[in-house]
């Protein structure tokens, strides 16, 4: 229906096919991919004509009755194509803008923009890509600037609507002819049609274009075509051609791309176009129904409405456009989901000279912003026209009207008289600018690539990170690249810990190229940050001027430095330095940013000197006076001339030397910072300023610290100068996700890495520190290459000064002071001032004005205006009501919001109470203000100031860690009354334990911590397996050790002590000892009077009764106080899974270690042996070792303690070598296990079952030099259930006996012989003549085939027990079993005796037969000899292969003068004999059965020909003989009718008797050959093929096969080709071309022999000989590819079944001409699909015997002999893996297949025995 619909655009039912079924062709609708239209225009396209023309009579009805069916209805509003309405697969007509070199950029209607990729030209062009680079040959490929061209007019289809990256939609286009010409036909193609096409192939007389029509070839001659210079066309062209003459019903299509013809071809209706087959570009002719304001509604083709924009209105025209008139239209897009069909009148387009002009004539102004525009119409679903100034139009977009994401109000714009617009782009196709109205893209600093300059600042944000550089957006359409070198000052070696995606840089232009959109930046500070002028052309660069650059290149005569836009030049070495430099790549590296002075430029050449020997001394002379006028470390006071963002701009007094104060560097504590910057204002005179550093500018600080540190010279003032451990002061100056970046006076910097900035675990770094915090740092690592070092900030690793913390304080609230005093002077307030007087501490007496919930606000008769408040806390516990007096101590003043904090705690406005210096107190947090905490001293009612950080570095990560209102801290008192704190103590402080919160009574008595030895009371809180934590009355908590819960005595093996404890019990408990809060560590017992912070209690009844007294034992004495083997009771505490151990603990302070091999006996519980033991358990363990210093406590849960001789332990294996195993031991031991000690049974590779960490039961047998002999034999393990010992051991020589048989493993092979281990320490010897039956020159021999541990039987030969040595034989006669080396290695046998004297006699009798024979030919060898041929070419050539012996090579050869047969004087290139052929093999010549018995005659006679006379003492008797023996010859050449004849008489006479035998008249042909009488050889051929039977298919086939050889070697092109062509009408076809292509080959016409099988291979595409045959030939050529190719396409033609067979024979013949791995992975691959062909196997079998390894034959066996298949097939398969070990293996090997199949019979039972 759809088609019947698309094809007949009018409304009405479908019309059904005449024999009313459903118009549905299997075979074409099958195809899923193919459209409807093309399936049903096959069947309808001869009535379409009519059934158009009736339909579109129908028309006007079918829209009356409904909407739905008007297929190609007028729009109801024109409005232009907007990127919303585009669909996949629609047709467009586009103008090339813009070519590179694999995209054209394509301007489409209405603005819009697309891509068209290289890969979417035509499918010839892409295969022609493919082709060039497979083959790297890249000369002939024509790229797409050669084919495209900017401004010519092409048919696209949209391809594909991608999201690009930020989410808009990019175009993908294709000019591909099948996409294009998609709904076309071969038969729908009529001629006068304008399609487009690409070109396919560039012929001798034309072009083959391709149509994309299946079926259809277009041809474009050149002949027809000779105004149009055809030969620049080039393969993948885009060509728009008109159809001159269609012939075949379309199958041939001539083509012509006259402009003229093809620009006035309109479209007309007998050509059948409809809306499914409508392409872009074509011309109509149409009438215009409906004139809009928007635009025309259009007929044409009498029968499809179509639509024309205003933008394609022809502006000159718009007022003849009146309803009716007729014009010509071109199509512009066609989207046929909708029906959709836009035209365009535009007179460029109509009258088409296939190329507009793709830049506006006015010239460029993309970019430009135009004011003062004029809107002239305003389009409501388009857009809006704009007059520009100079009268020229522009079209904004709907979109661009207004801002991103706000709603339009078209109606408000067009109000507006006067507009800014920036003009967006031109668009060729309506030869229009586009501008936009919004302000975002107005302001934008650049709109394009040409608004950019080098030397530029600019921002962006990071997009991507690659791994040549950053890819940085500028703007949505901009991107620039940081490449790698520029990402920092050095190279980064992991860029992305410092950049992340969307982060904002600052970077600066290093140049950029509008044409090609290329834009390069640095990230260089140096270069971002310079203030010298910047090189941009070469003319910048005056001699003199100075100019940072950055190096590109190093050489050995200097370096070459880079600027802006590809300025560079060159530094000679000379210049490099003052200092002479020899090897500049040693000094510099590349992306180096250094000052150069230009010594010479020549802007005409392009070419620059500089120098940065003269950078540096002319900088030194302005660098040398700042650093007089300001040295580092000098005290300065300055001026302050500016206030800065981020700190001041002031002026060195008294020479006005400017200098920047960073506002971090106003004060250590960094909450003050800000407060001094807001009080100091431009002209104040700022004192106590240091330098501290002058190396671009001078800057200044004012941190007390830091100043200190300059002053006592605890400084590095250069990188030589610090050394690793140093500790210097400096401030946090950048924070990075890896760490901070710590800088130090004189602009040294170093990186704390997040390992090192604290003792804590820090997730965020930004949460640690704060920028410009002062921090002690410790130098822990110098790279001194790259002039970089790191530091720690740990407190555990920096020692800061005496009294820091109290210094720091006294100096933060002095600066506290001082900045009120200044705040007081300035506004001259008198309540400032009166503020300013108060101190913290002081008491005020206050009347209660309001009560909230959030605390009281008091009034005072002092302080009118201030604001007096307290909080919540402390107001507690006293009830207020209003104008109530009361007296309150103030916690803080705050001058710039006029308020001030008090409390009324009694506690704290109570009587103060004098302090003694160095006396201990705890005290309450009452008051946090940033930096600084007012606490209270508990019972004395003082108040005093503390910082809230206790050391510089500190980090508090989490709120716990902060200081709150309510905490507890200790204190000790450093100064009673501090003058600098204005009276207030000055005390150093710790956390205390944390306070239970108290909500009834405030005023109860604090805990103060426990004394040891005291008795408590408490509640059991938790109770966990290791300890009870208690709640003590007071409301602490204590601990309860699981050791101090039950007397020892009492405690059982296996229980839990704890569990006896239950939750909410209340308890007595005693003081034993206690630990810190914060580091949970055990504190020291040095004095009982000590207190606790959380108290550790015992419950343990004897040590609680008070009347017991009992002393505190330290941790030493307790640990001295065990002994080694003692038993006792502890207690688990926790399994380390890491180093495998088990903490157990005896003692609150007490934790002992158990190791893996002394706390398990069973090697089992290995993997998991935390399993046996459990949390809080008791257990019994024995005392390995105690040591206090270093604190070692080793215990063992086994019961051993130490290692005993003739005990059993646990061992880990640590290494395996060739002479045993080394093994780890309990208690720090270490032993071995000797080859002959694994097993009571030696078996062959005995290392292999054990590997590394393997855990095993050792037998102890003996202990020398700290190492232990171990044995790990069942028989000494196990006594007693030992079975029978088949090798026993061997523990002296005594034990040996001459003659016994014992086994051992080979220890070494070397000249004296094999040496073979028999037990640990004795090893015998078997000399190379006792080793082995054969006689062996070399001992390297038997090594290759007794590797280390090979297991050998052995006869022992002789003892020699005063020198312990141990003769031993491996010769079989003695041990029974098969000689060590294998029979295929034929090496000769040892002989001995009788056998010998045998030997060397007939050794002696055999040279001396060899020398009298030394001119006879053995008779075996004729055929060698005869099949070798002779240099003498006179003939046809017969060749055979067969495999020469070798012996037959080294035997000397006849003299050719000699007759070989009475009847060929000289032998020629024909010699014919039975079983030899015309051809490589023996196949295809089946000679007549008598022809294979003149093989033996034949030799008989040469036999007798060829002997000469032998020596004889009787000159007489030699004379007899020799006549004899010619009258015996005569007679058998008359008697044998099967010799060959000598003349043509002889021929005819034996012809007249075999007429048929074909070898017969080719010996014949020879014959005339050898006298080179080749007529005569073609006359005897020609007889034979009359006379020979025509039953005698064969020998026909031979005599037709000799005369193509004859003719290839003597006869012509045109000779050979006759012959050929009467053979194939004569014979099979199929082997004659076999035999062809076998005689091209042989005589190296290669080109011949690919063309004939190129042919057989069409003719005979279901042979599979044909085939193989070419596979063959063209692996013989080394064509792989080809041969991999042809594969390809014979597993296409031939049927499915034979694809194995096929494959397995592709895969033999790799391996015989081509590669033997790639034959390899064919069989493996097919054998894997099919595992069951036994057949396949056998063949892969016996080429991998031939072509690879031992091994890998060996693996292939493994692998066959486990298949699921008969177990007769496997029963032969083990025949033959047995058969290839006998002739190429060892006796051990042999031994090892028998094994395997005695293996597989036991397993497969009695199916196998049967």
């Amino acid at each position: 229906m759809a088609s019947a619909e698309e094809d007949f655009p009018r409304g009405g039912t479908a019309k059904k096919s005449t024999d009313g079924k459903p118009v549905v062709h299997r075979g074409e609708v099958d195809n899923l991919f193919q459209s409807n239209e093309q399936a049903e225009a096959k069947t309808k396209r001869k009535g379409a004509l009519k059934d158009d023309a009736k339909k579109l009579k129908k028309q006007k009805t079918g829209k009356e009755k409904s909407d739905g069916l008007a297929l190609n209805a007028a729009a109801k509003c024109v409005e232009i194509l907007h990127l919303k309405n585009l669909k996949e697969g629609m047709l467009m007509l586009g103008c090339v803008k813009d070519v590179a070199d694999f995209e054209v950029t394509v301007s489409l209607p209405c603005g819009l923009q697309g891509f068209l990729n290289i890969r979417n030209i035509s499918d010839s062009y892409t295969k022609l890509l493919s082709e060039q680079l497979d083959s790297a040959d890249t000369e002939d490929i024509f790229s797409l600037p050669h084919l495209f061209s900017p401004g010519m007019v092409i048919r696209c289809v949209v391809a594909k609507l991608d999201v690009a990256k930020g989410g808009s939609l990019s175009i993908q286009l294709s000019v591909n002819p099948k996409l294009v010409n998609k709904a076309l036909t071969s038969s729908s193609v009529k001629a006068g049609m304008i399609l487009s096409g690409c070109v396919e192939s560039v012929e001798d007389h034309g072009c083959i274009i391709d149509i994309g029509i299946s079926g259809s070839k277009a041809f474009l001659s050149k002949a027809a075509d000779k105004q149009n210079n055809l030969d620049e066309l080039k393969v993948g062209q885009f060509l728009t051609c008109k159809v001159e003459e269609v012939k075949n019903e379309g199958r041939v299509v001539r083509l012509s791309v006259n402009p003229l013809t093809v620009a006035q071809a309109c479209a007309k209706d007998e050509q059948g176009w409809n809306l499914t087959n409508l392409l872009p570009g074509l011309l109509v002719k149409a009438t215009i129904k409906k004139v809009t304001k928007h635009g025309l509604i259009l007929d044409f083709l009498s029968s499809f409405s179509g639509q024309v924009d205003f933008l394609h209105m022809e502006p000159e025209q718009a007022s003849n456009y009146t309803e009716g008139t007729e014009l010509y239209a071109c199509v512009l897009y066609v989207e046929q989901s909708t029906r959709l069909v836009g035209l365009s009148l535009r007179i460029y387009l109509v009258q088409p000279e296939q190329r507009l002009n793709p830049t506006p004539s006015c010239g460029d102004r993309i970019g430009e912003v135009v004011k003062d525009c004029k809107m002239t119409t305003v389009h409501h679903m388009s857009g809006a026209m704009l007059e520009l100034p100079d009268k020229m139009l522009a079209f904004v977009h709907r979109n661009h009207m207004k801002e991103m994401h706000k709603p339009t109000n078209e109606n408000r714009v067009l109000a507006k008289p006067e507009h800014t617009c920036r003009i967006l782009d031109f668009s060729p196709m309506e030869q229009i600018h586009f501008a936009s109205l919004r302000w975002s893209v107005i302001e934008r600093p650049f709109y394009r690539y040409h608004d950019l300059q080098a030397g530029q600042i600019v921002e962006g944000k990071v997009s991507v990170l690659l791994s040549h550089g950053m890819v940085v957006h500028l703007s949505d359409h901009i991107k620039g690249l940081v490449p790698r070198t520029h990402l920092s000052d050095i190279l980064l070696k992991n860029p992305e810990k410092k950049y992340i995606e969307g982060m904002k840089v600052k970077c600066r232009v290093l140049s950029v190229d509008p044409a090609t959109k290329k834009l390069y930046l640095t990230r260089k500070k140096a270069l971002v940050e310079t203030t010298l002028p910047l090189f941009l052309t070469f003319n910048d660069a005056r001699p003199g001027s100075i100019s940072q650059g950055y190096i590109v290149c190093i050489k050995s005569f200097g370096c070459i430095i880079r600027f802006y836009n590809n300025v560079k030049g060159l530094v000679p070495i000379s210049e490099l330095s003052s200092e002479p430099i020899i090897s500049p790549e040693e000094v510099f590296y590349i992306g180096q940013v250094l000052k150069a002075k230009v010594l010479k430029c020549d802007p005409g050449k392009e070419k620059m000197v500089l120098s940065f020997k003269g950078a540096v001394e002319g900088g030194t002379e302005e660098a040398a006076k700042l650093q007089d006028d300001c040295e580092v470390g000098k005290q300065l006071e300055a001026k302050v001339l500016k206030k800065l963002v981020n700190g001041l701009e002031v002026s060195i007094l008294p020479d006005d030397i400017r200098a920047i104060l960073p506002t971090m560097h106003l004060s250590d504590h960094l909450s003050n910072c800000p407060l001094l910057w807001e009080s100091l204002q431009e002209g104040d005179d700022i004192s106590n300023l240091v330098c501290f550093s002058n190396n671009k500018q001078i800057s200044l600080t004012k941190k007390p610290t830091v100043r200190w540190a300059l002053e006592e010279g605890l400084v590095a003032k250069d990188f030589s100068e610090i050394t690793v451990g140093m500790q210097l002061i400096g401030w946090v100056k950048n924070i990075m996700s890896y760490g901070v970046f710590v800088e130090f006076p004189y602009g040294l910097v170093g990186l704390a890495p997040k390992s090192a900035m604290t003792d804590k675990f820090v997730s965020d770094t930004a949460a640690a520190f704060q920028l410009g915090q002062t921090v002690i740092a410790k130098v822990t690592n110098l790279d001194e290459e790259k002039r970089r070092f790191l530091v720690t900030l740990k407190i555990s690793e920096v020692i800061p000064r005496d009294g820091d913390a109290q210094t720091r304080l006294i100096n933060g609230l002095q600066e506290r002071r001082a900045l009120n005093e200044v705040l007081a002077m300035k506004d001259n307030c008198d309540l400032r001032q009166q503020l300013t007087a108060l101190c913290v501490g002081q008491t005020l007496k206050l009347t209660v004005d309001t009560v909230n919930d959030d605390g009281a606000i008091f009034k005072s008769h002092d302080l009118v205006s201030a604001t007096v408040l307290a909080n919540k806390y402390h107001v507690t516990g006293v009830s207020l009501t209003e104008g109530q007096k009361v007296t309150a101590v103030i916690l803080h003043v705050d001058i710039l919001s006029a308020s001030v904090h008090v409390s009324i705690l009694p506690k704290l406005v109570e009587k103060k109470k004098s302090l003694i210096e160095g006396s201990k107190h705890r005290a309450t947090v009452q008051y946090i203000d940033k930096d600084f905490a007012v606490v209270s001293l508990d019972n004395t009612a003082k108040l005093t100031v503390i910082q809230t950080r206790s050391h510089m570095n500190e980090v508090l990560l989490s709120a716990s860690e902060k200081l709150k209102a309510g905490m507890s801290l200790a204190v000790e008192v450093t100064e009673p009354s501090c003058q600098e704190l204005q009276g207030l103590p000055l005390v150093s402080w710790q956390r205390a334990a944390p306070k239970r919160q108290r909500t009834t009574s405030d005023n109860q008595q604090d805990s103060k911590g426990h004394c040891f030895g005291e008795t408590l009371e408490g509640k059991v809180r938790t109770v966990k397996p290791v300890s009870i934590q208690v709640t003590l009355e007071d409301g602490s908590t204590g601990s309860v050790h699981v050791s101090e819960v039950m007397e020892v005595a009492e405690v059982c093996q296996g229980s839990f002590p704890t569990s006896s404890v239950k939750v909410g019990s209340v308890v007595t408990a005693r003081v034993i000892g206690g630990r810190e809060a914060v580091s949970n560590r055990f504190l020291p017992f040095s004095h009982p009077k000590f207190t606790y912070t959380i108290p550790e209690l015992t419950l343990i009844p004897s040590k609680v009764d008070k009347s017991s007294d009992f002393k505190p034992v330290g941790a030493k004495e307790k640990l001295s106080s065990y002994t080694v083997g003692e038993e006792i009771t502890c207690f688990v505490s926790k399994f380390n899974p890491k180093r495998k151990l088990l903490e157990v603990t005896t003692d609150p302070r007490i934790t002992g270690t158990v190791e893996l091999l002394a706390m398990i006996t069973d090697p089992k519980d290995a993997s998991h042996p935390e399993k046996l033991y459990k949390l809080g358990q008791a257990i019994r363990a024995t005392v390995v070792e105690t040591n206090s210093k270093p604190h070692r406590f080793g215990l063992s849960l086994t019961g051993v303690h130490k290692l005993e001789e003739g005990s059993v332990a646990l061992g880990m294996v640590t290494h395996i070598q060739p002479q045993g195993l080394m093994v780890k031991l309990p208690f720090g031991g270490k032993g071995y296990v000797a080859v002959t000690e694994l097993a009571d049974a030696y078996r062959s590779n005995p290392l292999d079952v054990y590997s590394t960490d393997q855990l095993l039961r050792c037998f102890l047998i003996a202990c020398e030099n700290d190492k232990w002999q171990l044995s790990l034999r069942p028989s000494r393990l196990n006594p007693q259930q030992a079975k029978l010992v088949k090798d026993p051991e061997v523990l002296s020589i005594d034990q040996l006996k001459e003659g016994q048989i014992i086994r051992g493993y080979v220890k070494s092979v070397g000249e004296q012989g094999v040496f073979i281990r028999l037990s640990q320490n004795i090893t015998g010897r078997a000399q190379l003549q006792q080793s082995t039956k054969y006689f062996v020159s070399n001992h390297k021999v038997l090594s290759e085939h007794l590797p280390p541990n090979t297991l050998l039987t052995t006869k022992i030969f002789s003892i020699d027990r005063e020198e312990g040595f141990v003769n031993l034989s491996l010769l079989p006669v003695d041990t029974g079993k098969p000689d060590i080396l294998p029979e295929s290695l034929r090496l000769p046998l040892r002989l001995i005796g009788e056998e010998k004297k045998k030997y060397d006699a007939a050794k002696k009798k055999r040279t001396l037969s060899e020398s009298e024979q030394e001119s006879q030919v053995p008779k075996k060898k004729k055929k060698t000899e005869k099949a070798k041929g002779d240099d003498n070419d006179s003939g046809v050539e017969v060749y055979f292969r067969e495999e020469e012996d070798q012996e037959g090579e080294q035997e000397p050869k006849p003299d050719a003068a000699k007759p070989v047969t009475s009847s060929s004087a000289v032998p020629s290139r024909l010699q014919v004999a039975a079983g030899f052929s015309w051809d490589v093999g023996l196949n295809s010549l089946k000679p007549a059965s008598a022809a294979q018995d003149g093989d033996s005659s034949d030799g008989e006679d040469q036999d007798g020909s060829s002997k000469p006379q032998k020596k004889s003492r009787h000159e007489l008797d030699q004379e007899k003989k020799a006549t004899e023996k010619a009258l015996v010859k005569r007679e058998v050449e008359l008697m044998d009718p099967n010799l060959r004849p000598e003349d043509a008489a002889a021929f005819e006479r034996l012809l007249l008797a075999s007429p048929n035998s074909s070898l017969l008249w080719l010996q014949y042909m020879a014959h005339h050959l050898q006298a080179t009488q080749i007529e005569q050889a073609r006359a005897v051929a020609e007889r034979a093929l009359k006379t020979i039977s025509f039953r005698e298919e064969q020998e026909k086939l031979n005599v037709w096969v000799a005369l193509l050889n004859l003719e290839n070697m003597y006869g012509t092109q045109e000779t050979l080709k006759k012959v050929f062509e009467r053979a194939l009408q004569f014979c099979e076809p199929m082997p004659v071309y076999q035999q062809l292509a076998d005689i091209y080959a042989k005589s190296d016409k290669t080109k011949d022999a690919e063309g004939l099988y190129k042919t057989m291979v069409k003719r005979f595409r279901q042979n599979k000989a044909v085939w193989l045959s070419f596979g063959s030939f063209l692996l013989q050529q080394g064509q792989s590819d080809a041969a991999a190719a042809l594969l390809q396409r014979a597993l296409k033609s031939l049927p499915s079944k034979e694809s194995v067979d096929v494959i397995a024979k592709f895969a033999q013949l790799e391996f015989r001409f081509g590669d033997v791995e790639k034959g390899r992975t064919m069989l493996d691959k097919v054998l894997t699909s099919y595992p069951k062909r036994t057949d396949l196997w056998s063949v892969f079998i016996d080429l991998m015997i031939k072509h690879g390894s031992q091994k890998e034959v060996r693996v292939l066996f493994d692998r066959v002999i486990h298949l699921s298949v008969s177990v007769k097939k496997i029963k032969f398969f083990f025949k033959r893996y047995l058969e290839y070990e006998k002739k190429h293996g060892t006796p051990q090997s042999i031994q090892a297949v028998k094994e395997k199949a005695m293996e597989f019979v036991e397993a497969k039972g009695t199916e196998a025995a049967n």
